[in-house]
This record gives C-alpha cells, structure tokens and sequence, in this order.
C-alpha cells in the first residue's frame, strides 16, 4: 500500500459527463448511511489550494517524499523552513460553507462516516465527529526515534525561537502546507530536535511514497462496506488511496456520487458527478433536506 504517488493521469474522452443536478446527491443523504470521502477540492474554499484542479500547484512544486526526508538532513531543513513559514497561513484556515454542510449532515444522523484525505483539520474544525484522516494531520508531529507526539502549535513556537528574524516572502502555498522558498531563502533555518528523545521529528502525515497505516485503510474499508453509499467531496481520486474506496463501493454495488468541478479517476464507477464549486453544491442540498447553513435544526 504505497501511498500517494504523484501521477499523470488525464481524463479520456468516454468519460461520463459532469451535471449541475443534485437530485441524486439529495436523495441518497436523505436516506441516510453516507460515507463522505474529501479530497484537498473542499479546502480550496478556505484559501487551501489543490494540488491538481484548476490552478493546481504540482505543476509548480514537487512535494517531499518520505525518502528524501528520512535520508538528508538538508531536505529536512528545506522542508521545516518552507512548512514554518506555510504554516502561519495553513495553521489559521477557517472552514467553509462545505465543510459546515457535511458537519450539519452529520448532526442529522444522515452519514455513517467522514474519511479525508486532507490533513488540514478543517472538517473538525467544522464540528465533523469521528473523523478519519487518512493521509494524517498536519497539526501534530511525531518523533521518528520514539514515537513521541506534540501539537504543531508548540513545534511552530520553539521553530519561532531557534530561528529569530526568519520573515521570508513565499512565492505561494501549496496544499500540503510548503511555502514555495527557494534554496537562499532557506539559508541556515535551524531544526530543532524531539524534546523528548533529541529524534527526529516529522509532522504527522503520510508523505508521498510513504505507507499509509495498514489498519486505517481496513477501517475505512469498513466504514465503506457499512455504508449505503459514498459520496466524494473535491478529490481528483487520481492517487490510489482515495480510488481504492470507490473501486470497492463501486463493485459492491452501492450508489457512488461524486461532486467536484473537474473529471475524476473514479467518474466511471460513479452514478452521477455533479460539476459544480463544493460550498454552492452542498449549501443547495442542506437547503432541500432543511438544514440551516449555521448546521443548527430548523426551526
């Protein structure tokens, strides 16, 4: 299970065709037993950009891979001088009216599970329960030595302290939290060490190339085999960690809707796709299941 290769899929031409009807997306959140699968395509709203919709940032930027991380000292400072610096802007993202539907969705008793593949926080910032990130979060860090972890907060502050003055601008921000820096701007950035063991320390996420935790995939599966349907939120499925659960829904033969602007790997297995922005999507179906924007029970 290697997790989040970067590929280069493109849409073929037999493709189905995206609509702007979501009768189908209403129906099967009124019936309940929805499975929500995000991708970075809910968090665009929120000022956090994607990776491979409109505006994409992987035309521009490379993201770290476990590999290079675990192996140089001077990737790893790259990495934790453009991450310090993204994160000032990440680390203050508010959720939007999407990621407010699927929490409301929730608060009804309409869905069985939300799985995202974004790491930013914002579906339970949002008051989303239960949630399972499945690439991780990027509000803890973990020490690769013993295994310690500690909120992203107190790493941003001892970062804030060993590297006085470091004020760079950034040519932009990418999805995985990076600043774009180039090697000048990095300079001298100081990392610090595990406050614990003197280790390593990683933010918790699954990198690219890096395994996802065998026993959070067979969790998601079961929330998918549990499911009466699943319903995609913004994700391109172009990697196999998200393709995976539609693939399996698809074949049991429960009901997979997509909502996300641009064509997806998984349209072929899709019922419908419904080719409009997330916030405007999923405010019109929480208005035909009267459930107020704020989440709160209809008067």
């Amino acid at each position: 299970m290697r997790m989040r290769p970067t590929l280069s899929w493109t849409p073929s031409e037999d493709l189905p065709p995206g609509t702007t009807d979501l009768g189908p997306v209403t129906d099967a959140l009124s019936a309940g037993g929805v499975v929500v699968l995000s991708g970075a395509g809910i968090s665009t709203e929120s000022g956090i950009p994607d990776y491979r919709g409109e505006g994409g940032s992987l035309s521009r930027h490379t993201p770290m891979t476990y590999q290079d991380f675990s192996a140089s000292g001077q990737a790893r400072r790259r990495y934790w001088a453009r991450s310090h610096l993204g994160w000032r802007t990440f680390g203050r993202a508010l959720p939007n009216a999407g990621h407010r539907a699927v929490a409301a969705f929730g608060r009804r008793g309409l869905l069985s599970g939300v799985i995202t593949q974004n790491v930013d926080g914002l579906h339970q910032a949002a008051g989303s329960e239960g949630v399972v990130e499945l690439h991780g979060s990027l509000g803890r860090v973990v020490c690769l030595s013993c295994g310690a972890l500690s909120p992203r907060h107190e790493l941003a502050r001892r970062l804030e302290e060993a590297n006085a003055g470091f004020e760079p601008v950034a040519a932009g921000i990418n999805p995985d939290g990076d600043a774009d820096l180039t090697d000048e701007q990095v300079g001298d950035f100081r990392v610090v060490p595990c406050a614990v063991c003197g280790g390593i320390l990683k933010p918790d996420v699954v990198f690219f190339g890096e395994t996802v935790p065998p026993r959070r995939v067979e969790h998601c599966r079961t929330l998918v085999r549990e499911a009466a349907s699943l319903l995609v939120l913004g994700s391109s499925l172009t990697v196999m960690s998200g393709l995976r659960f539609v693939r399996q829904a698809a074949q049991a033969g429960k009901p997979v809707l997509i909502v996300n602007r641009d064509p997806t790997r998984g349209d072929r297995h899709a019922a419908t796709r419904v080719a409009l922005p997330l916030g405007t999507a999923l405010t019109r179906v929480a208005d035909r299941l009267g459930i107020p924007a704020d989440g709160e029970a209809a008067a």
